[in-house]
């Protein structure tokens, strides 16, 4: 797999060979976790219960809340709050986190853990772990994660398969991103011969929603600007969402997640930016691109990271204000 040196394989299979009957293994994923993070970390984690361990739990930090899509996936009894994650494991397996920022006070377990690997697909991935399992090229890091299972002797059953299709699908819009390559296809066609409905997932994942989830989306949609000129004139247009609204509509901030989708669908910006509030004055920034525009070299430079097409960070102050960083940045980019 690119960007993986065979060594790093080798030693990420080796630490966990060497695991003992009672040794403890955590598993983390990123805060706010997406189907990516998620299903790569519960699909690897039952692929290591088929492997006869039985001290795991998965976590990830902040506030423990579940979006709902996510609640029925396979291995979620493995999930903790963060509170509750071991203090001293054997093994720390992070899924899907690009930085030690992603992992809030978590970060605080790695220096004492005798093995810590990353499982990511992140071009931006800072290469903090210990064995660092990073492949740029991957659509998704469920799909580094199955490689692993695979160097391990796991065969894929229907559980595991769930996660990990949820995972391969999300991460990649529903098989129409950049990245969505035959090798891709190829693996969705094994996660589904072991029995899995691709239907009735993508009709939990992608296509049920609350109304008050809908009249939501209408309320954040109608106040979309849109600026042409910015990005060297390949236009950025853009949104935010308040917990104001939230409370409105009596709404869980997953359901803001896909709201990026009909604000990247604008013809006359190459650039989306959805700004989520998470607490006063501290927003979740979510950056897409069409293919013009680096937003990753963006996203680093506001302290976060992502692909060159798809990126986030923690942004501070007024959405736009927030905006306005990301506009000039743009620029500085694009005239590099």
């Amino acid at each position: 797999m690119g960007g993986v040196a065979d060594l790093e394989w080798v030693a990420a299979v080796d630490a966990i060979r060497a695991l003992g009957p009672d040794d403890e293994v955590q598993l983390i994923c990123h805060v706010n976790p997406d189907g990516d993070a998620l299903g790569s970390m519960l699909g690897f984690g039952l692929g290591l219960r088929r492997l006869g361990v039985t001290r795991l739990r998965a976590t990830f930090p902040g506030r423990f809340e579940v979006p709902v899509p996510y609640r029925e996936l396979p291995g979620s009894e493995l999930l903790v709050a963060d509170e509750d994650a071991y203090r001293n494991p054997a093994l720390i397996m992070i899924f899907d986190v690009a930085a030690e920022s992603r992992l809030g006070d978590l970060v605080s377990l790695l220096p004492s853990a005798p093995a810590v690997i990353v499982l990511d697909h992140h071009a931006s991935n800072t290469g903090f772990g210990g064995i660092n399992l990073v492949a740029p090229r991957a659509a998704a890091t469920s799909v580094v994660a199955e490689a692993l299972l695979s160097r391990l002797g796991v065969p894929l059953d229907a559980e595991i398969a769930e996660c990990l299709y949820v995972a391969l699908s999300t991460d990649t819009g529903s098989f129409k991103f950049d990245l969505t390559t035959p090798e891709v296809h190829q693996l969705a066609a094994r996660l589904i011969a072991t029995g899995i409905s691709p239907a009735e997932i993508s009709r939990r994942i992608f296509d049920t929603r609350p109304f008050g989830a809908m009249k939501l989306s209408g309320e954040v949609l109608g106040r979309a600007r849109l600026d042409v000129t910015a990005a060297g004139g390949r236009g950025v247009v853009w949104t935010y969402a308040t917990t104001a609204d939230l409370e409105k509509y009596d709404q869980k901030p997953y359901v803001l997640e896909s709201l990026i989708d009909p604000v990247r669908s604008v013809a006359e910006a190459d650039v989306a930016v959805l700004v989520k509030e998470m607490t006063a004055g501290e927003w979740a920034v979510s950056l897409r691109s069409k293919g013009a525009v680096d937003v990753s070299a963006v996203a680093v430079a506001l302290g976060g990271g992502g692909h060159r097409l798809a990126a986030g960070f923690t942004g501070r102050g007024t959405p736009e204000e927030i905006v306005q960083q990301v506009k000039d940045l743009l620029d500085v980019n694009l005239t590099k």
